[in-house]
């Protein structure tokens, strides 16, 4: 049995902050052991109940955050960019039996710490098929195009209640409760390190691959300005539909996040420093 963890850090214990998890500053040199302790509590859990094999993908921007010389031994990493699948890196290859969503968070324009999808900013929301959609939505769709299922699901309340919709089977452990975006009520890395333990050794028993569910999908995106909108229209396929909106069709569940990967690179790559 092998399990991918998808390791995001907005949702991890402790994390309430941009200084948090913005790379090179001092907030976000003390939580990443924090945020390793969260992926060693899942991976023990994982290997206490069956799993052979524990393989981390980094989902964090730049994707080297987690402190390999602190991983539990019996896991391996994938850590840094350029991935064909970002932050569901691993998936593809037809031997993970569940997925893990370490570290998750609400999605843009949604209630909840450091809720985001993709770019920190600038996205006001995401739609999947017509239902808005946080990080975890979609990557639940490319789990699912690989016949892989989401058995557990860790961050802060919001993002548990966000799971229920698109993975109401997965464990879900909730490791602080959102007072504001910018604010949260933590339990202490000893108290969730108890409960990511816990919650994935229960996990386990729904690691159980099933038929790949392909699919075409229309994938909708909205900035908090026009010029952002009209810049990603150079990717084929997409166009504007609405006001500060893109959308776009996809065959697969693949080609539409990779696509969605370039529309949010070439969006932010429009950004003005002060504007926008």
């Amino acid at each position: 049995m092998k399990i991918l963890i998808s390791a995001d850090m907005e949702g991890a214990t402790g994390v309430t902050c941009p200084e948090d998890v913005l790379p090179g500053g001092p907030g976000w040199e003390r939580m990443r052991p924090v945020f390793t302790g969260d992926v060693n509590a899942a991976v023990q859990g994982l290997f206490m109940q069956g799993a052979d094999a524990v393989v981390v993908n980094e989902a964090h921007w730049s994707m080297r955050n987690l402190l390999l010389e602190r991983l539990d031994p019996r896991a391996s990493m994938i850590t840094g960019r350029h991935k064909d699948l970002s932050m569901m890196e691993g998936v593809q290859h037809g031997d993970v039996d569940g997925v893990v969503f370490l570290g998750y968070h609400a999605g843009a324009g949604e209630e909840g710490v450091l809720a985001h999808t993709y770019l920190a900013n600038s996205v006001t929301g995401v739609w999947l098929d017509g239902v808005r959609a946080s990080e975890g939505r979609l990557n639940a769709a490319v789990a699912a195009e690989f016949g892989v299922p989401v058995i557990m699901v860790i961050g802060d309340d919001k993002t548990v209640e966000d799971a229920r919709g698109y993975a109401p089977q997965a464990v879900g452990v909730q490791v602080k409760e959102c007072v504001s975006r910018y604010a949260a009520r933590c339990d202490p890395p000893e108290a969730t390190a108890e409960a990511i333990t816990a919650g994935a050794a229960e996990a386990v028993a729904l690691a159980v691959r099933h038929e790949p569910v392909v699919l075409p999908h229309r994938v909708e995106v909205e900035f908090d300005a026009d010029h952002l909108a009209r810049a990603v229209t150079v990717v084929p396929g997409v166009a504007v539909c609405g006001e500060r909106r893109v959308g776009y069709e996809a065959a697969t569940m693949y080609e539409a996040i990779r696509c969605f990967k370039a529309v949010t690179t070439l969006a932010s790559a429009a950004m003005e420093e002060q504007y926008g």
